[in-house]
């Protein structure tokens, strides 16, 4: 029997073991993950093609950021991917309907395949060369005690690493929370009733079609077309697409934070802002002479993120850090 899953690299399993490990495979979104190997995409079926671990060199993810995402003024958000590089640096991108099933994904691959390599090229480079200058920087000379800080906020960013889903869900939860708050709700109501014109478009069209009554071609195309605009733009109001199913993942996302963070004596941050990233920027803050205590720290984090708005320029590195953390301060008001 010919079976309808291929390979990409060169590396290739029998097709009874290929078919085994992919009835098994955990599905993210499209795509998979077996215990041989990854289940990737085509353009139009889900799980098309497969790379074993063996061949696979990192798996990362790269968005794409069109007009209007973030901003809360346009009708499209960002359009995440997973890249695969496998064999001898060949690549396959596969779209995501859903940012957190890329992220899950990875976060799926760290905790089964921990040797592979979860960014790309660039960015391994540019973080490399990050910490080369800041061995480099020359620092102020910072007390005992503040010292004993840093190191009590390293240990808990290592705990917090240990489960990064949990810190996933709070950036992630928080961007939606933020986007939903900031769009203009007239934007869903408007996108539904064109949907719903072009579904009756569509319908007439069909009729016009089958009577010959004309254009009917033309109906249907255009009702095809807003139909699936729409949809596939996450603009209409769905059972997962509406304030109170955003602000309860907001909720879920602090609560399993919470119950995370319980069993560490003394955590250094609330729950709601419990994430790699916050903990980073304190001891940063507690280096650079900024401040001596967490709860101070704390504070100055809070206050470079209310600076950064959109007149200010920032690094790649910055900005992606800022991504990750200020949705979480800005839904919860720095409070």
């Amino acid at each position: 029997m010919v079976s309808y899953t291929k390979p990409l690299s060169t590396q290739q399993m029998t097709t009874s073991a290929m078919k085994a490990d992919k009835a098994g495979c955990r599905k993210f979104g499209p795509c998979g993950v077996g215990k041989e190997a990854l289940y990737l995409n085509s353009f139009y079926l889900d799980r098309r093609y497969y790379v074993p671990f063996s061949s696979v060199i990192r798996v990362f993810k790269r968005v794409a950021m069109s007009k209007g995402g973030f901003t809360g003024k346009g009708m499209f958000a960002t359009m995440p991917y997973l890249v695969v590089v496998y064999d001898n640096g060949k690549e396959k991108q596969c779209l995501f309907k859903r940012e957190e099933h890329v992220d899950e994904m990875l976060d799926y691959i760290r905790e089964r395949h921990p040797g592979i390599k979860l960014q790309s090229e660039a960015v391994e480079k540019k973080l490399a060369l990050r910490a080369a200058e800041e061995a480099k920087k020359v620092r102020p000379v910072i007390s005992k005690e503040a010292k004993a800080q840093v190191q009590e906020l390293e240990k808990a960013r290592t705990y917090l690493e240990r489960r990064p889903a949990l810190s996933n869900a709070l950036s992630r939860s928080a961007k939606a929370k933020r986007v939903n708050e900031r769009s203009n709700p007239a934007y869903r109501w408007t996108a539904l009733a064109i949907v719903l014109l072009g579904a009756a478009a569509s319908i007439y069209g069909v009729y016009a079609l089958v009577t010959r009554a004309g254009s009917g071609i033309y109906f249907t195309l255009f009702g095809l077309a807003a139909v699936f605009l729409f949809a596939g733009a996450n603009v209409l109001p769905t059972g997962r697409n509406n304030r109170r199913f955003i602000e309860q993942q907001w909720q879920d996302a602090c609560d399993a934070s919470a119950r995370y963070i319980r069993s560490y004596p003394a955590f250094p941050l609330p729950a709601r802002y419990a994430h790699p990233v916050t903990l980073t920027r304190m001891i940063r803050v507690i280096e650079d002479g900024r401040a001596e205590k967490a709860e101070e720290a704390l504070e100055v984090v809070k206050a470079d993120l209310r600076a950064l708005n959109a007149d200010v320029q920032v690094e790649q590195e910055e900005y992606e850090e800022v991504m990750a953390i200020k949705p979480m301060f800005l839904v919860e008001d720095y409070r």
